[in-house]
């Protein structure tokens, strides 16, 4: 069945990052240098055909969307400069603005100056909301959650997380039904649900399998901790580190073994946990911003708003956080570190709702289409 081409849905591609493929020729290059191209999982070259006669849904619906991480091979090898490599990078933005069932993702991609306004709006009412809860600076202790109590911050983080994960849940939903209508498996056979979650969360997700072996094939880096596999490994783990640190400690909270709080020793298990996690990530987004300003690779060289944003909300949250935690150790309590709580719970809120809209988004989206994609029936 013939395809009549679009040319509207490149123009509307191009509105989230420097898109172009008009001097793409098909001539398979990019998918022939690509180290996670195979004859079944053919990229980046069926995602430009699709996009170049405007086939939506047929883009929307392909697990290859969420297998690139951007090495740049295809990129650097280009014989027309279409910069395939962006290309990937804008079609998943555009997705996740697709899958959003708010439209505020397409307002976050689009427009930097309703980004600014967005963060900057949502900063006052966070520190607003925060601030009136406010009690006294303790001049004699260090009282943070006597300051802003720590019912209210656990109270407004629960109601922010079931929103935010509810909204998280219909993109996903929406992925799912796009990527199930390509994949087309028997019905009832029986699935490989826990092979498939094993690949996909532990080898690929926590081990970055692929990106690891393959992608970094190409790299001309020699030193293992300047890989961009392990920088992007470094914010992941640290990230969900200090995320389980965190539950951790309120469920000692709820348990009424830890109030919150209360000075422990840096050795004790949940703070540890919190402080090695928080060294790891702040590893990897300094790597990553480093990265960025001096355009080292070829990802780096078309940052967008969206990536800086991402990146420099988690070098704050982590910058506050460590300052919070030198403060906690400190012979005396100083009013700076109010303020930076203050500070920090803003941070970190933002970064939360910004989940299911930002480039934040891609790690779940990715996890789950590759999860979907590799449920296969179980031979008998």
């Amino acid at each position: 069945m013939s395809q009549r081409a679009d040319p509207r849905f490149v123009s509307e591609l191009k509105k989230y990052g420097m898109v172009n493929i008009e001097s793409c020729f098909n001539c398979g290059n990019c998918t022939a240098v690509c180290p996670l191209s195979t004859e079944e999982d053919n990229f980046p070259r069926r995602m430009i055909r699709y996009s170049q006669i405007g086939m939506e849904e047929k883009l929307l619906s392909s697990k290859e969307l969420w297998m690139c991480y951007y090495c740049g091979e295809c990129t650097i090898t280009c014989p027309r400069q279409a910069d395939p490599g962006e290309f990937m990078a804008a079609a998943r933005r555009y997705a996740i603005a697709k899958y959003d069932p708010l439209g505020l993702a397409k307002l976050l991609y689009t427009s930097s100056n309703f980004t600014v306004l967005f963060l900057v709006v949502l900063a006052a009412v966070l520190g607003i909301f925060f601030y009136s809860f406010h009690g006294p600076m303790q001049s004699d202790t260090f009282r943070l959650f006597e300051f802003i109590p720590a019912e209210v911050i656990h109270d407004s983080g629960v109601i922010a997380g079931i929103i935010i994960v509810l909204v998280a849940l219909a993109g996903m939903v929406n992925m799912i039904i796009h990527i199930r209508k390509e994949k087309k498996l028997p019905k009832g056979a029986r699935l490989n649900w826990f092979g498939a979650m094993w690949d996909t969360i532990v080898v690929e997700g926590l081990g970055q399998s692929r990106y690891r072996k393959d992608c970094e094939a190409y790299s001309k880096e020699q030193h293992w901790y300047k890989k961009r596999w392990f920088i992007h490994a470094a914010i992941m783990w640290g990230f969900l580190g200090l995320f389980l640190a965190t539950v951790l400690d309120y469920f000692l909270y709820l348990l009424e073994i830890k109030p919150i709080g209360t000075w422990v020793p840096i050795w004790y298990p949940v703070r540890l946990l919190g402080t090695l996690a928080g060294v790891v990530m702040m590893y990897g987004v300094s790597a990553a911003i480093i990265h960025r300003l001096k355009k080292a690779d070829e990802p780096s060289k078309n940052s967008t708003p969206s990536d800086w944003i991402f990146l420099i909300l988690l070098w704050l949250g982590g910058l506050t956080g460590f300052a919070l935690e030198i403060a906690l150790y400190l012979p005396q309590p100083y009013a700076w570190s109010y303020w930076m709580l203050l500070i920090h719970l803003i941070v970190v809120v933002e970064l939360l709702v910004l989940l299911p809209f930002s480039k934040f988004a891609h790690v779940v989206y990715r996890t789950v289409a590759l999860y979907v994609c590799a449920l296969k029936p179980l031979s008998k």
